[in-house]
């Protein structure tokens, strides 16, 4: 939304990356009612920023852009002093946990290479990132105030369309809208007896002097952690399973816990160390597989209700509830992007085998079984229904109404948030160097 709103998340790493930078020549440049912005702010913002952008050497009017911004979050964060909003630590720990989750996501699952990247662990990380979350969560609430009673209107959204014509917006990616029917296999008591017994071994074998890591090189099913050793790094509460962090947390360092079990499958934990409520921990993952026997019978039952969807016309929610085994099957069956909470996922976002059969389909269609690793890492088998395929295209009202009303209402967002800086403006003090005072903004929102 132009360079007025710069994603936080941007300000968050610059604050990582410019920890290995030598600009830090301090001193005040602005200061926003009880806030105070200093160079080195600003500085590490533009050193971040000029590595990922061509810049010339001196960019002034980038400086403005971002100054702009610092002064827009501080503003917000003076605001959130005046209302006395309150960040929790858990609804606070929980941002954290959830951020650092995305980025580990973004480098394949690998906490080393963040922590290489930084030359700093994930928990001290987590530690200097602290403080920008924190006023994040302050600038999140003051904004939705801002605009909690924005709402726009059918006429609005015509005359937004017919001001920025289709072709001036972003084209829609080709778009899947698809459900699921889910059998999992059902596991033996032998198998699990079996997984319980090797795993009282390891552990076993562990206290009469064999490494953990090696163990869990060796064994551990988990394929984020197995080639570390089994070590998942520092993670606060509320990072993994209850089960499992009930158990990991009653451990003291160098002790290993009984078997666990969880929905991922059954765990051994060993207590790396603990600081306050973060534990370093590593772990052995055991999951239960089915017998080829319960693969087959899974397969022949999901192509007899492929059958029966078919020859009784069988609506896909009503057959979903009616066979399914996931737990969306009270909600029809659909699958959700998790990204984006919708029913609608863009090539991108869905697994490339998924994405080979539904490449496979037409609206309407139903693949045959085929096998599917749900979110624990579970062996499941599923039928797979297209319920709609969209090709890329320009956005028009007709196919794509709700896509240009998003943005319509973000742009009437984006002004009442314009109006009111400028009206906060007139009543908070704000001071800035003289080298600045030449930045646009400062026109632009009458800054005395």
């Amino acid at each position: 939304m132009k360079k007025f709103i710069f994603c936080l998340l941007f300000l968050i790493i610059a604050s990582l990356s410019f920890a290995q930078n030598a600009y830090m020549l301090d001193g005040i440049i602005a200061v926003v009612g009880k806030e105070v912005i200093l160079r080195s702010d600003l500085e590490k913002l533009y050193a971040e920023y000029s590595s990922q952008f061509t810049l010339d050497e001196d960019d002034n009017e980038t400086r403005c852009q971002l100054l702009k911004q610092l002064v827009y979050q501080k503003l917000l964060i003076h605001q959130a002093d005046l209302d006395s909003i309150v960040i929790t630590n858990d609804e606070l720990d929980n941002t954290i946990n959830y951020r650092m989750s995305m980025m580990i996501q973004q480098v394949g699952g690998n906490e080393k290479i963040i922590e290489d990247y930084y030359n700093k662990t994930i928990a001290e990380i987590k530690k200097d990132i602290r403080e920008d979350i924190y006023n994040q969560l302050l600038v999140d609430q003051v904004q939705q105030s801002i605009t909690a009673n924005v709402i726009i209107t059918p006429s609005e959204v015509k005359d937004f369309h017919k001001r920025i014509p289709g072709d001036s917006l972003p084209e829609i990616e080709t778009t899947y809208e698809f459900g699921h029917i889910v059998k999992i296999p059902p596991v033996s008591e032998d198998e699990i007896s079996a997984i319980k017994e090797r795993l009282e071994s390891y552990r076993e074998r562990v206290l009469r002097g064999e490494r953990f890591a090696m163990l869990a090189r060796l064994y551990s099913d988990d394929p984020g952690s197995a080639s570390k050793g089994g070590d998942l790094g520092f993670a606060d509460r509320g990072t993994f399973y209850p089960e499992f962090e009930a158990a990991a947390f009653a451990l003291h360092t160098g002790e290993i816990s009984s078997v666990i079990k969880t929905q991922a499958g059954y765990h051994i934990i060993q207590m790396i160390e603990r600081r306050g409520e973060s534990i370093h921990v590593a772990h052995i993952l055991i999951q239960p597989k089915p017998s080829a026997e319960e693969q087959v019978k899974a397969i022949e039952s999901l192509d007899s209700v492929r059958n029966v969807i078919l020859t009784q016309k069988m609506d896909f929610s009503a057959a979903a509830e009616a066979f399914s085994d996931a737990p969306d099957k009270l909600a029809g069956g659909w699958v959700v992007n998790p990204y984006s909470g919708s029913y609608k996922f863009e090539r991108e976002s869905i697994d490339p085998s998924t994405l080979l059969t539904l490449e496979k389909l037409i609206p309407g269609e139903y693949s045959s079984p085929v096998p599917y690793v749900n979110e624990d890492g579970i062996m499941t088998y599923r039928l797979l229904y297209l319920k709609s395929k969209v090709a890329a295209h320009q956005p028009n009202m007709f196919d794509d109404y709700d896509f240009i009303k998003n943005a319509a209402l973000e742009e009437k967002k984006y002004n009442t948030l314009q109006k009111w800086v400028v009206n906060k403006v007139k009543v908070t003090s704000i001071k800035l160097n003289e080298e600045y005072k030449n930045c646009p903004f400062v026109e632009e929102w009458q800054i005395p």
